[in-house]
């Protein structure tokens, strides 16, 4: 991501006063939280594939990759994979393209449903895995300046509206 420089003020604020000027008593709150939940994942998507652009990888590579690596198997078929990230067939695909592109996964027929296809890691899958790991945890996921009580804070409240869009059964 190019370094666009430090803004002076806080742009969603002022966002917020424009709203409130504009719509009194309207959803001011609520459009702060979603534009800044927006930004938040922009910058964390920069941070993350910043740290992860050594191996190759990608945040959406490395979760798929993350997912084959914690499988009892080391495989999976490629629907489920896109079913547990909850993400479209098409970015499982445009990810699972670039992992066997540098060889981190193989891709073959299901041996039991001809419909199917199974993603496998290699052995150089899980060694990216461990290393791009260790990366990411040594900078804490790209989350800093927030303290460990914050995230968990954060996961509860996130976890809450995830809840209730019905995105698990909670």
């Amino acid at each position: 991501m190019a370094d666009q420089g430090q803004l002076p003020f806080d742009p969603i604020e002022e966002a917020r006063r424009h709203w409130q000027e504009r719509w009194p008593g309207a959803a001011a709150p609520q459009m702060v939280a979603v534009t800044s939940i927006m930004r938040v994942h922009q910058i964390l998507m920069a941070r993350l594939n910043d740290l992860l652009e050594p191996f190759g990888l990608t945040f959406p590579r490395y979760e798929v990759l993350m997912l084959l690596h914690f499988s009892a198997q080391g495989s999976m078929p490629v629907g489920k994979i896109g079913e547990r990230l909850q993400v479209h067939r098409t970015s499982v695909t445009n990810s699972l393209d670039g992992l066997e592109k540098a060889r981190l996964v193989r891709r073959a027929p299901h041996e039991s449903d001809r419909r199917a296809v199974l993603a496998s890691i290699t052995a150089a899958g899980h060694r990216a895995a461990d290393a791009a790991t260790a990366v990411l945890n040594e900078a804490s996921f790209g989350t800093e300046p927030l303290a460990a009580g914050q995230l968990d804070d954060l996961f509860d409240t996130l976890r809450t509206l995830r809840a209730g869009a019905g995105d698990f059964a909670a």
